[in-house]
């Protein structure tokens, strides 16, 4: 790291992060790219002494800053108000620089003058890749309001490198939000005209935690709504800005219903489920949603069964996969029998039948328990969301998994899950 004046200002918040953050520090201060700094404000954490324990090594290399609690988005803002470069590269605390992201990002803007680009991402959760962001993303650049109010550009934090007279001019952060605070202000600076590019190459390694502030699906989509709402209120959008935007409401708040379900039901609390149902089927009006009331409405009971078989057989095939293949940047596992093991979407498991995901389409026979499963599979979007479909249904029915003639999923179809 130069003495002079940084070019970038690498701001990190940090709250109970003691357990995690040497791992952090250390992948920024082994950027291949020298001239920044760091900004670690410590957010009112619980953890305080063995956060400052921790990072005691660091020294002078390390500038921190301790407050008082006021959530991620009064961290980041103290961070960038003591920042001098003029570019801030923002990073949570759970997560990891590869060494050439900053190279790879701060001549972007330099050089086309951006004021915002961000990288593709990988994701982690106990040690083992699990998914790329753009995989699970798919991003339509050029990057507009409009995109990334639907998401069709949506922005990993940690994988940004911003202006930071950009980011000051659209008012930072908000701090009445501890979720989606992010996606407010990329939506601000955007409608200011920022410019906004993005980088495919992975820049960092974003780590999945179970304790997260994005973990909880309800609450953060009911933060999304809030966003969507002060969108309507405080911007001067044309009059299709705004009926997109109230799309997006009904559209979440029907998903956020759908989640809702699900705890419901895993909790036993059927009457609680069928009315949570009911609202998703008219907010989504499609025929996923309505299948979805008429099972709840008719057997809750089964329906929860469903449910717990397959996230019982997601986790038995997380665990599977992390205990015996810890994969690589690559996608590529370990020798098996002599043969590379390439960790794709698409693979033919031992009975003949070709998996995308947790989607097959059975080309050989197989056995009675395996075409039970089967037929699981193909009415799984009765009850749990596909991981992109999510994502792009935008509110059809697009998914062929609940379309007759047992058709496969068309996102697992377009590329990987």
């Amino acid at each position: 790291m130069d003495e002079q004046q940084p070019l970038v200002s690498v701001i990190i918040p940090a709250y109970q992060a003691a357990g995690r953050i040497r791992g952090t520090l250390d992948s920024v201060f082994a950027q291949t790219y020298p001239n920044f700094e760091v900004v670690l404000v410590n957010d009112g954490s619980p953890d305080t002494e063995a956060l400052e324990e921790a990072i005691r090594s660091y020294g002078e290399r390390l500038i921190y800053i301790r407050q008082e609690n006021r959530g991620p988005s009064g961290a980041r803002n103290t961070a960038i108000g003591a920042a001098r470069g003029k570019y801030i590269a923002c990073l949570d605390s759970d997560d990891i620089y590869l060494p050439e992201h900053l190279a790879s990002l701060v001549p972007l803007l330099e050089k086309h003058g951006l004021d915002l680009v961000y990288s593709d991402s990988y994701h982690m959760r106990d040690g083992v890749h699990i998914g790329r962001s753009f995989e699970r993303q798919p991003q339509s650049p050029p990057v507009t309001f409009e995109k990334l109010l639907t998401e069709e550009c949506a922005i990993t934090t940690s994988a940004v490198v911003a202006s930071r007279q950009e980011m000051i001019d659209a008012g930072l952060f908000d701090e009445r939000y501890r979720r989606c605070e992010d996606f407010d202000l990329w939506l601000r600076m955007s409608f200011r005209g920022a410019k906004m590019d993005l980088l495919r190459q992975v820049g960092i390694e974003h780590r999945a935690l179970a304790d997260g502030l994005s973990s909880d699906e309800v609450l953060l989509k009911q933060a999304l709504i809030e966003i969507y709402k002060k969108v309507l209120a405080t911007l001067p959008v044309s009059a299709k800005q705004k009926r997109t935007t109230e799309e997006l409401i009904v559209r979440t708040e029907g998903l956020c219903e759908m989640d809702l379900v699900k705890r419901y039901l895993r909790e036993r609390h059927y009457p609680e489920a069928r009315l949570a149902a009911g609202k998703a089927a008219a907010l989504l009006q499609d025929r996923r949603s309505q299948r979805v009331a008429l099972a709840v409405g008719i057997a809750p009971w089964a329906v929860r069964r469903f449910l717990r078989m397959q996230e019982t057989r997601l986790a038995r095939k997380s665990k599977q996969r992390a205990g015996s293949v810890r994969q690589g940047p690559t996608g590529n596992g370990p020798t098996k029998g002599g043969n590379v093991q390439l960790q794709t979407s698409a693979t033919i498991n031992r009975t003949g039948n070709i998996e995308r995901g947790l989607l097959p389409l059975r080309i050989a026979g197989a056995s009675t328990r395996e075409r039970i499963w089967k037929w699981i599979d193909r009415i799984k979007c009765l009850f749990l969301a596909c991981p992109r479909c999510r994502h792009v249904h935008k509110g059809k029915n697009e998914c062929g998994v609940v379309m007759a003639g047992g058709k496969v999923c068309r996102c697992q179809l377009e590329g990987p899950a």
